[in-house]
């Protein structure tokens, strides 16, 4: 028979991913991928869906971000530097929901759900804007931290 005492991989991995949850990283990543399947399901009702695409490459990104570092693959891989790497998709990601969303608020008369999109993405521009500041800070202490002295004389 089966060891039933030992813990199944589908367990860790869900233990895993409710104390990642709980973190702030964790907790911002979690809600930026809720807010892009919102912003997806808003645009797919529009008359204009074309505008989905930057919710579904960020809710991809942020998934794949949130999966690497919920798993600690961020530690063992060094290959890439993994905090200046979700910089820029979550830059990047500030300024895309902004423009996007603008465009289809300012543009939207007619159609609700667009506006909804639009709204919602606005909300999202925000939450990867706050992202980004996050990580800004937790680069600028750890630049801080590890500052070596140039001075030789003793």
């Amino acid at each position: 028979m089966a060891d039933t005492t030992a813990a199944s991989p589908g367990a860790n991995c869900l233990e895993k991913l409710k104390a990642y949850v709980k973190t702030q990283k964790g907790y911002i990543l979690a809600a930026e991928i809720l807010i892009s399947f919102i912003i997806i399901i808003c645009y797919a009702a529009s008359l204009y869906g074309g505008y989905s695409a930057v919710a579904i490459c960020e809710m991809v990104f942020a998934m794949v971000f949130f999966g690497i570092f919920m798993t600690g693959m961020d530690k063992q891989i060094q290959v890439v530097n993994w905090v200046w790497s979700d910089l820029f998709r979550a830059g990047i990601g500030a300024v895309l929901y902004l423009i996007t969303s603008l465009i289809c608020v300012i543009g939207g008369a007619g159609d609700g759900a667009r506006i909804a999109g639009g709204v919602f993405g606005l909300i999202a521009g925000l939450l990867f804007a706050y992202d980004t500041y996050t990580i800004f800070l937790q680069i600028k202490s750890t630049r801080q931290h590890t500052a070596a002295s140039t001075d030789d004389r003793v």
